[in-house]
């Protein structure tokens, strides 16, 4: 009996056991020993799904003459990863469906390293197969995983293919309800990330909730039920604390130092090292406090109002996903310009270089899961679809100092079967995870009439912030003059955030003046900012406003021919850039602020 063969067999099925659904990705993936797989795929489109009855991932030829295989990945066409495949061929432009993806790599597979296939994210359920394997799936389109493959890779070269389908779903998150363009594909970077045997696979390194001196958290080790030393190194302030491991792998940190504290007008950050046996993991890290006291937001225990916008992740000057850092410079840059303080990653958690570059540049960051209006929460799975992006989007970015907001839903609807449940565990299970940030729920159930604003929707009870998307001026009419419109609310000791309002305007199109024209002219918008400013005064507890939004942006839902033409236009800048009269209202006001 060949028990080496035994032993390779059952690893092998332990291993496709453990990946089944896709493992939560390990953190700092940027900071690791990986090979790249990033650039040129070889795809067949499969609008009809044929693929998976054909069985594509075998990749099968013919044995004899009389053979033949109706698919090929070769004579067809390539796709550029990270990326969407809608705009990088012209027939694809409005498509949702399957994409067959394939690339080759070589790996020489170390003594004593394990192995594991990364994805930043894939657009929306991901079947993933190697050397003809199924390694598993993952539903979500805007976050991480991970398959271990150590035991599957070959010695020369290796093949993983990857059924990427963007077709929406009953029970998707999001569901049916899109108000933006649903790009499909490979969208972020995929790689093969080398470990050691036992590696750091996951760390918790901030401020404890409510101390500005006191650094809190923990360092995972993934590989071993044994305990072990991990030492952790902040060398700028001559830290060096060396910390044992429980037989979960889990070290507690807990250390009082002095600290410089993140914040927008100094956004400093620390190297920060951790090593264990032959690993050695860096990371940049800035230390912050956010908190709330009554109606008030406090940012290292500092009143602060939140200048925020809405940004949706779109590079509007070439109509695609954004995929690099320059992408992200584009959009935090004209953000900065406008005079924000914060931003609001609109409506899934963007991409991780977003965020790194929001904290280098000294602006928090509002991330968001998905979970946007006609979710069918009474759906089974549901709820556990909600609660895996939540901790996929909080597992990869609660050491980034600039998020300071953790969104779990936007815009759905009290008398839905199954929300508050659903949200409440959500919001339960995103607290036990991390304590140290704010959580909100956004809603737009409110009423609005004899010019009285009255906010009353239960899930503000479990959340931070009672964060509010309202359009008067807009999807409603003014009822009275906006110096005097009322706001009441049912949570009169929370502070109150504006997360969406404006309205629309086509660049260029100033005809007439802003009373005649009722619609789509740039001076009705600026009248809408103009009024909308004005009642804020009248808002107990306001903590922050929010423009929605940024750029105009793609929608296919957008479809009046003259003025929208495929395209939301409630952007204060074009899709060209161009700065609309509104963005001038915009920046005087937080300029004042």
């Amino acid at each position: 009996m060949n028990f080496k063969i035994i032993n390779n067999t059952l690893a092998i099925l332990i291993l496709l056991l453990n990946n089944c659904l896709g493992q939560t990705a390990m953190i700092n993936v940027a900071g690791r020993n990986k090979l790249s797989l990033n650039g040129n795929w070889q795809v067949i489109i499969d609008p009809l799904d044929a693929g998976e009855w054909r069985q594509v991932w075998q990749e099968k030829k013919p044995a004899t003459k009389s053979d033949f295989a109706e698919y090929s990945f070769e004579g067809g066409p390539f796709l550029k990863v990270p990326g969407d495949f809608n705009s990088q061929l012209k027939e694809l432009n409005f498509y949702e469906g399957v994409v067959w993806y394939k690339k080759q790599f070589q790996q020489s597979k170390k003594q004593g390293k394990r192995y594991f296939l990364y994805f930043g994210a894939v657009n929306y359920r991901a079947d993933v197969f190697l050397n003809g394997i199924k390694l598993g799936s993952h539903e979500g389109g805007f976050t991480p995983f991970q398959f271990e493959v150590t035991s599957l890779l070959k010695e020369n070269s290796n093949t993983v293919i990857v059924k990427a389908d963007n077709r929406r779903m009953a029970n998707g998150i999001p569901g049916y309800g899109y108000d933006w363009f649903n790009y499909g594909g490979i969208t972020r970077d995929v790689a093969l990330v080398e470990t050691e045997q036992t590696f750091i696979s996951d760390y918790f390194i901030q401020l404890k909730k409510g101390s500005r001196d006191t650094v809190s958290g923990w360092i995972k080790l993934d590989g071993t039920s044994a305990m072990q030393r991990v030492r952790l190194k902040i060398p700028e302030i001559n830290f060096n604390g060396e910390l044992n491991t429980n037989r979960q792998g889990y070290a507690e940190v807990n250390f009082k130092v002095n600290l410089k504290l993140w914040s927008p007008q100094h956004p400093k950050r620390y190297r920060v090292v951790i090593e264990y046996g032959n690993e050695l993991l860096i990371d940049t890290i800035g230390f912050r406090s956010i908190e709330v006291n009554g109606t008030d937001v406090l940012l290292n225990g500092q009143k602060i109002f939140l200048k925020s916008v809405n940004i949706h992740e779109e590079n509007p000057f070439e109509k695609r996903r954004c995929t690099n850092e320059n992408d992200a410079h584009l959009l935090l840059s004209a953000a900065k310009e406008l005079g924000c303080n914060m931003v609001r990653l609109v409506h899934y958690p963007h991409n991780e270089y977003t965020i790194r570059l929001a904290e280098k540049m000294g602006l928090m960051v509002w991330s968001e899961i998905p979970v946007y209006q006609h979710i069918n929460f009474s759906d089974s799975t549901v709820p556990g679809k909600i609660q895996t992006m939540q901790q996929e989007m909080v597992a990869r970015d609660r050491n980034r100092c600039a998020v300071i907001i953790w969104s779990l839903s936007n815009e759905t609807y009290p008398g839905t079967p199954g929300r508050n449940a659903a949200l409440i565990s959500a919001t339960k299970n995103c607290r036990e995870m991390d304590n140290t940030r704010l959580i909100v729920h956004v809603a737009n159930t409110q009423s609005y009439s004899n010019n009285v604003f009255n906010v009353s929707d239960t899930i503000y009870h479990y959340s931070d912030l009672v964060a509010v998307n309202e359009y008067i001026g807009w999807y409603l009419p003014w009822q009275g003059n906006s110096t005097e419109t009322k706001w009441t609310t049912r949570f009169p000791g929370k502070p109150v955030f504006i997360a969406e309002f404006g309205g629309e305007a086509l660049y260029g199109h100033k005809i007439g003046n802003a009373r005649d024209t009722l619609a789509w002219t740039e001076g009705y918008q600026k009248e809408i900012y103009k009024n909308q400013i004005q009642m804020f005064d009248n808002i107990p507890g306001l903590c922050g406003v929010c423009p929605w939004l940024l750029f105009d942006y793609r929608s296919p839902v957008r479809m009046n021919q003259v003025y929208q033409k495929g395209y939301n236009r409630k952007g204060l800048l074009s899709e060209s850039g161009n700065k609309k009269l509104a963005w001038w209202e915009v920046k005087k006001f937080y300029k004042s602020r």
